[in-house]
């Protein structure tokens, strides 16, 4: 099992699996992924992932794109089937759950109970059926000699770790995320598979953010490529040092 740097050229006895993917972080990690395994790309529309897996299959990488809304367990099932039969034969080497509820700035006597569920749904149920259906395959891969350990990452947010006023349904569905998260790595970490939760601080640069001035500076965003190359190294890190928890902002943003 390597140690550092990037493995040379595609693997094709390993692939990786990006849920959530369309503009911003999502489509920079799949491209970013795409360098070295090729990657299923999952995401509820079409839209979402096509450009992606054009521009993928252009550099001379091998992207697949599949309908799922991981918040439900058939859909979600019915989407892993197709990667299967697309990879088959090909060990999980990732799995990115870059998926999220919208953020929702409510007081909370403005919420309704749906906001709440609507959070729970994407979020922590999300990450709960993505997590049961790819974890078997990576906690396979350990024994399977992959160029690096087998590896969940989960993008998690701010609220993640503070809920400010008028973010509290988002807060239930981050902190809920973050704590399944932790006690995946606990349960999984000693099996070789890598668990990592990335706190996203800041307002990430992509089509919906562009014109927007964060703390008086233009480049006060977060680099989707930057926050991609910060995955790949959580990847790659050796077993014996693993980070669990990686917070990531710009320069400028005050915490």
């Amino acid at each position: 099992m390597s140690t550092t740097g990037a493995a040379p050229g595609l693997s094709k006895a390993f692939y990786a699996i990006i849920a959530g993917v369309g503009g911003g972080t999502g489509r920079a990690v799949a491209l970013r992924f795409a360098r070295t395994y090729p990657v299923a790309l999952l995401a509820r529309g079409e839209a979402s992932y096509a450009d992606v897996v054009a521009e993928i299959t252009r550099n001379g990488g091998e992207a697949v794109g599949v309908r799922a809304d991981v918040s439900d367990e058939k859909s979600l099932a019915a989407a892993l089937e197709v990667v299967k039969g697309k990879f088959q034969g090909k060990g999980l080497a990732v799995g990115v759950f870059n998926v999220s509820s919208p953020v929702s700035i409510k007081p909370f006597l403005e919420t309704k109970l749906k906001d709440l569920d609507q959070s729970l749904a994407a979020n922590a149920r999300g990450l709960y059926n993505f997590a049961h259906a790819t974890l078997p395959s990576l906690v396979e891969s350990v024994s399977a000699n992959p160029p690096y350990p087998p590896t969940l990452l989960v993008t998690g947010a701010t609220a993640a770790l503070r809920g400010s006023a008028g973010f509290g349904v988002f807060a239930a569905g981050k902190f809920a995320v973050r704590a399944l998260s932790q006690s995946l790595a606990r349960e999984f970490g000693p099996q070789g598979v890598h668990v990592a939760h990335v706190v996203v601080d800041g307002v990430i640069e992509g089509p919906r953010t562009k014109g927007y001035i964060v703390e008086g500076v233009e480049d006060g965003k977060l680099n989707p490529a930057a926050i991609a190359e910060s995955y790949w190294h959580l990847h790659t890190q050796h077993r014996s040092a693993f980070t669990h928890e990686l917070d990531l902002r710009p320069y400028a943003e005050k915490f």
